[in-house]
C-alpha cells in the first residue's frame, strides 16, 4: 500500500471518480481465505455520523478483541473532518478514511476486521469492507443491516444461525444470516482475502446472543462513546 493518505482510493476528486476507484479497487479483490491457520485477534469497526452536520465529523472506532474469548484488548477512537458528501454507494470514501486511521493507531494487528457495511455485496463489488481491505491488505467481512444489491434466493427460516444466499446477476455475493430469532437477519459478505463461507462460520462464531457480532457491536458502542465525549468538549 502506497502512500495511502494521499490516494485517489481515499480522496477522490469527484463523483465520476469515486466510482471510477471503487471499479479499479474491485479488481484488487480476492475471494481467497488468508493464510493464516489460527486467529488470535479480531477487530471490528464502525462510525458515528450525522450526514447533515455542518461541521462534517466523523467518529470511527476499532475495538480488537482475543480470539475465541472475544475479551477486548484494544480501542482506537477518532474524531475526523470528512469533505466527501454522503452518497449512498459512495460511503466508503467517507467513512474509510477515519477507519484507516484508528487501524493505524493500534498497539494489536488484528488477524481480520469485521466492518459494519457491505464487501462485494455492491453495485461495483466494493462497499466500506472491500475498499478498507483493498487499502490495508487485511481480510475484512462485511457486516450490514440490509440488502444492498441482489435478492435472497429464497424465503429464510425463523431459526437462529439460518442463511439463505443471495444472488445478483446470477451470482452469489452475500447470505442474509438469522443472528438471533426474532431480528432482522444480518447481510454477510466476504469482503477481501476472504471467502463467504469462511465469513459466515466466523461472524457465527462471534455472536453472543445480540444481533450483531461482538466485534461490531463493541464498534458501534465506542464510535457513540467517541462522539459524545467530542461532543461534550466542543
Amino acid at each position: 500500500m502506497s502512500d495511502p493518505f494521499n490516494s485517489k482510493w481515499l480522496f477522490p476528486e469527484s463523483v465520476l471518480g469515486a466510482q471510477a476507484a471503487q471499479k479499479e479497487m474491485a479488481q484488487s479483490v480476492l475471494l481467497e481465505d488468508f493464510n493464516k491457520k489460527t486467529i488470535t485477534h479480531i477487530a471490528g469497526v464502525d462510525v458515528s455520523n450525522n450526514r447533515f452536520d455542518p461541521e462534517k465529523m466523523i467518529y470511527a472506532a476499532i475495538v480488537v478483541l482475543s480470539y475465541p474469548f472475544l475479551e477486548i484488548v484494544e480501542v482506537v477512537t477518532k474524531a475526523v473532518k470528512q469533505e466527501f458528501p454522503y452518497i449512498p454507494g459512495l460511503l466508503g470514501f467517507r467513512e474509510v478514511p477515519a477507519l484507516v486511521q484508528v487501524y493505524e493507531g493500534l498497539s494489536i494487528r488484528p488477524d481480520l476486521i469485521m466492518v459494519d457495511g457491505h464487501g462485494i455485496s455492491h453495485p461495483r463489488g466494493l462497499g466500506v469492507a472491500s475498499h478498507l481491505g483493498v487499502l490495508l491488505q487485511v481480510p475484512t467481512i462485511g457486516v450490514a443491516k440490509s440488502i444492498l444489491v441482489g435478492k435472497p434466493a429464497e424465503s429464510l427460516p425463523d431459526g437462529p444461525g439460518s442463511t439463505v444466499s443471495v444472488l445478483w446477476r446470477e451470482k452469489e455475493i452475500g447470505v442474509p444470516l438469522r443472528s438471533k430469532k426474532g431480528c432482522s437477519p444480518l447481510i454477510i459478505s466476504a469482503g477481501h482475502l476472504m471467502t463467504l463461507k469462511t465469513a459466515t462460520h466466523l461472524v457465527r462464531t462471534c455472536l453472543k446472543g445480540y444481533r450483531l457480532p461482538e466485534p461490531t457491536r463493541q464498534a458501534h458502542l465506542m464510535a457513540n462513546v467517541c462522539r459524545r465525549s467530542f461532543l461534550k468538549q466542543s
